[in-house]
């Protein structure tokens, strides 16, 4: 049986980075300008420490000013507030990311909510959800993971008009705006998530499938249409029979891609390209606050190359 076409993140994900330090290069030689991201993280949780690491790391790599604002996990909401405003008054932060999950006694949604829009690089501000759901991408900023996944989808086939999607998981994160995105280039969505009734029918329907539901190999290879894209947006933590502890998706990968026609593997698929549209968002974050050309990062010429050429050819 043929096996699926595995999508590689990574590389696409590279290539994005890429274009971001080119990007980069060319705001410090003619404006004088370096994007700022700013990543506040409150106490030390393993897995949130080792995903700071990673995205300071990148954003460092393609020449980004990072700036690293700690606090302890006992911080009070209102330190986390004040430190949030100060960084929205500071105008040489232009991306500001408060890296999830925060302590229990600090309300997320009011933290992030109090970030300005502008420089609200996770997408996750109401403002930035509206502007999306309006189909007003442009001004504002989409989270993440959805931006990935949709570059990913992009890399499969020239065209998504009129392919069914089935997104599973309607989280304000992943899945809300997933359905969002994949409406505003023309699919037919539906979002499914726990109550639905036959949920398998309903994933065996798309062309697109999205599995953002945060369990581990939920979707099996019976639930996919033959030929379908499948993103797995899953981080799952499994024990092996071996007793080794190892990373899956919310897909069931090694069926489903005797079944897929385009398959992301967990990891080395969507993670990579998370941390990518992140850089992403915040140069163009850095570009709209000083009147600069932003890029078009889904396509088409960027910026680089419409008004400098020469710094589109460096490696």
């Amino acid at each position: 049986m043929p096996s699926a076409n595995v999508i590689d993140g990574k590389a696409i994900a590279d290539g994005l980075l890429a274009r971001v330090g080119r990007e980069v290069t060319y705001l410090k030689a003619t404006q004088s300008l370096v994007p700022g991201l700013a990543v506040v993280l409150v106490g030390k949780d393993p897995a949130s420490q080792v995903y700071v690491k990673a995205k300071a790391k990148r954003a460092t790599d393609a020449g980004l000013k990072v700036m690293d604002c700690a606090l302890p996990e006992t911080a009070s909401e209102a330190e986390v507030m004040q430190l949030v405003g100060r960084l929205n008054d500071d105008a040489s932060v232009h991306g500001i990311l408060v890296q999830l999950p925060l302590p229990r006694h600090i309300r997320s949604d009011r933290i992030l909510h109090l970030i300005k829009p502008g420089k609200d690089v996770d997408g996750f501000h109401p403002t930035n959800a509206g502007l999306l759901s309006q189909g007003q991408r442009d001004l504002g900023f989409v989270p993440c993971t959805p931006l990935g996944c949709l570059m990913l989808l992009k890399s499969c086939v020239s065209s998504l008009t009129g392919k069914r999607a089935v997104v599973v998981g309607r989280s304000n994160i992943v899945g809300k705006p997933m359905a969002q995105l994949l409406l505003n280039v023309d699919c037919t969505v539906t979002t499914v998530h726990s109550k639905t009734l036959d949920l398998a029918a309903e994933c065996r329907r798309a062309d697109i499938l999205i599995a953002a539901i945060g369990k581990a190999e939920f979707v099996k290879a019976a639930w996919i249409k033959p030929g379908a894209i499948v993103i797995d947006v899953g981080i799952n933590r499994q024990q092996g029979a071996d007793g080794q502890t190892r990373l899956v998706g919310d897909i069931a990968f090694v069926e489903a891609k005797q079944v897929a026609g385009w398959i992301t593997p967990v990891p080395g698929g969507v993670g990579p390209m998370t941390i990518a549209c992140l850089l992403a968002n915040t140069v163009t974050a850095a570009c709209r606050a000083n009147d600069v050309e932003c890029s078009d990062w889904l396509g088409g010429q960027d910026t680089v190359t419409q008004i400098m050429p020469a710094f589109a050819r460096v490696p």
